[in-house]
């Protein structure tokens, strides 16, 4: 099968910083490189490392034509990015000595995808494939209404949080997944926790201390460890989380098995500079797994 992904695509500016920066405070970096990333991007390329078929539906400015190479070389399938006159997506990225990170992060073309580009991609999509976005474009909600008419699932990652836009997405999604913060801020926002969704999964991912299953068809609750690792970058970590649990449920995975290579994948790549570049594939992930 294959999975549809809507997704922003960004060139990353990855500043090296002692620490994350107070309000008011000036820190000279200690070095710059430049990558891809955006977490429409970083979710194919962890679906399409992960094994999966991939097609990215997206768009780019003037200057972003070697991100869409990048994918390619991926195996991501790129033939429904389109380039625009919007500048490419970018993401300015502070990381500290200890992993953590802080995120600007300029829109640009992806948030001027085309409708017809999504159309035009859909239209090759089979009964049973997988769509999925995030809140980094537009038309989030149109696309995944026509995925939805199709007979394909839907998976939903509500990030960067947006209340309207996820309001609009729920009863739409199969499967969503986010973060603690933004699980706290969906219920904060709508008054549901995970478990009383209108979605049939749901995974809230922890950080170091794993991640939770909400299986809301039969109303029970799973939790997952963490690997303990040594992070140096936790950019993308949780794109890559995602898009290996999409591609192990393509493959006909049960959720815990799908979950538990994540998990695996997701702490591999921490231990690693980079968003999409660092994503390891899957034969990585299945010796790292060997190894514990």
């Amino acid at each position: 099968m294959t999975i549809w992904n809507l997704g922003s695509i960004n060139a990353d500016l990855v500043y090296a910083v002692p620490h994350i920066l107070a309000p008011g405070e000036t820190l000279a970096s200690t070095g710059l490189t430049t990558g891809l990333g955006g977490k429409g991007a970083n979710m194919s390329v962890a679906c399409a490392r992960a094994g999966a078929r991939v097609g990215h539906i997206g768009a780019i400015g003037p200057e972003g034509g070697w991100t869409v190479h990048r994918l390619t070389e991926y195996g991501v399938d790129t033939r429904w990015i389109v380039k625009l006159s919007e500048p490419t997506g970018q993401a300015i990225i502070a990381l500290a000595d200890d992993g953590e990170n802080s995120i600007i992060v300029l829109p640009g073309a992806n948030r001027a995808v085309p409708m017809d580009a999504i159309q035009s991609a859909l239209s090759e999509a089979q009964t049973g494939d997988w769509f999925l976005t995030q809140n980094e474009t537009n038309f989030q909600a149109e696309a995944a209404t026509l995925a939805r008419d199709m007979g394909l699932h839907v998976a939903y990652a509500a990030a960067p949080f947006d209340a309207e836009a996820t309001r609009k997405i729920l009863p739409l999604a199969d499967f969503l997944i986010l973060n603690a913060v933004e699980a706290a801020q969906l219920e904060a926002a709508t008054g549901q926790a995970a478990s009383d969704l209108p979605v049939k999964d749901v995974v809230v991912t922890l950080g170091a201390d794993g991640a939770r299953w909400f299986d809301n068809r039969t109303g029970t609750v799973q939790d997952f460890a963490a690997i303990k690792v040594d992070p140096v970058d936790t950019t993308g970590a949780g794109d890559t989380f995602t898009g290996y649990v999409l591609a192990g449920l393509d493959r006909g995975q049960p959720m815990g098995q799908a979950i538990g290579m994540a998990i695996r994948a997701g702490a591999l790549m921490v231990t690693r500079h980079g968003a999409a570049d660092a994503i390891p594939d899957l034969s990585e992930v299945q010796a790292f797994r060997q190894g514990l």
